[in-house]
């Protein structure tokens, strides 16, 4: 979409300098220029999207997917670990960690998973 931008500053400006033109020779008010002006505009817009298979939509919708999952991973993970669904759960998070988290319960005294976990949502978002 930003790649698309000066693309589509330039077309406004000729689509502007069209529309006042012909809005003159048909004696169009400034409302009805401005009318045309957007309908040509979102046409041209939206036509640009399709060519390069870039619509605004599609930034979004993974929004709206990985946002309710996290929030159910997060309950989840958090009803397991404080024994809500039981003992036997919480047992075995408690002696089935590795390295140097054998207890999945307790926090991470280290900051070694948050600091990586962070760091690698930053490479993420940053490529």
């Amino acid at each position: 979409l930003e790649n698309l931008q000066p693309e589509i500053k330039e077309l406004a400006k000729r689509l502007r300098y069209e529309v006042s033109v012909r809005g003159k020779q048909l004696g169009w008010s400034e409302k009805v220029a401005r009318f045309h002006f957007t309908k040509n505009m979102r046409r041209i817009v939206t036509e640009l999207y399709i060519r390069d298979n870039c619509h605004p939509f599609k930034a979004t919708l993974l929004v709206w997917v990985q946002i309710p999952m996290w929030v159910c991973v997060s309950l989840a993970l958090r009803n397991y670990s404080i024994g809500a669904l039981g003992s036997a759960v919480q047992e075995q998070f408690s002696s089935g960690g590795a390295l140097w988290f054998t207890d999945l319960t307790a926090p991470d005294s280290t900051w070694i998973l948050p600091v990586s976990l962070g760091l690698v949502n930053l490479l993420v978002v940053e490529v």
